[in-house]
């Protein structure tokens, strides 16, 4: 470990450090999927898959009622276009349908560090292909793009599937934040995960062979799966 002038330990250099490129919503697009900033005018493309056809449980775990009328949900949208440190995306089809909503938070260019979060999928893009490229699509963009060195994961220390998905994709379970916020009148305790620059270059290749077409069959379903690849 390095030693200052005093002899203390001291963190790693960095030289040449520079701050990185503020994140800004921009259109990523995949074979699957299409992410594309996020506007009011989206509302109207995403309430009926997100909150009409889903199922209410995907709404559990954030501040919005399962509900929600369209005013409402446009209300919800622009919650998440007022934030100054986010840079919130919609989620679409190919064809253009609404699949659902992420967005980069906590946006820090000097130390080079990002979140991803708001993430709301509908029940037509859970457990889909799409929805894991959408993932990818968005930790590329920072890493590869924008030379980031550290990307966040957060959720409800109660949500078995967001944190089962960080684990997949390959984020580094860091703690627990106890008391954390409070919302629909209850308690949250928040589990923090991670990916840093140092890890970035074995997971997209990991990422890239979980995309590859040869590792899905005729039927679409995957012949190596992502947490197999991301642990190896």
């Amino acid at each position: 470990m390095p030693q200052n002038e005093f002899g203390q330990p001291v963190g790693e250099p960095l030289p040449g450090w520079q701050a990185r490129p503020p994140v800004i919503p921009v259109t990523l697009t995949g074979r699957h999927v299409r992410l594309e900033p996020l506007t009011a005018a989206h509302a109207g493309i995403l309430y009926a898959p997100m909150v009409l056809e889903s199922d209410p449980r995907i709404w559990t775990y954030y501040p919005y009622s399962p509900t929600m009328t369209r005013a409402e949900f446009d209300a919800c949208i622009a919650v998440q276009l007022r934030n100054p440190a986010g840079a919130a995306h919609a989620i679409m089809a190919p064809d253009g349908a609404g699949l659902g909503f992420a967005s980069y938070l906590r946006i820090d260019p000097p130390n080079g560090s990002v979140e991803v979060g708001g993430i709301v999928y509908s029940s037509a893009l859970q457990r889909t292909t799409a929805a894991t490229e959408a993932m990818i699509l968005m930790a590329r963009h920072v890493f590869h793009d924008l030379g980031y060195r550290r990307y966040e994961w957060k959720c409800d220390s109660c949500n078995e599937p967001s944190k089962a998905a960080a684990t997949r994709l390959g984020f580094t379970y860091e703690g627990r934040h106890r008391n954390a916020m409070v919302y629909k009148g209850r308690n949250r305790d928040t589990d923090w995960f991670s990916i840093t620059g140092a890890e970035w270059p074995a997971l997209s290749a990991a990422y890239d062979a979980w995309l590859a077409p040869g590792n899905f069959d005729a039927a679409g379903a995957q012949r190596r799966s992502l947490g197999d690849l991301t642990r190896s």
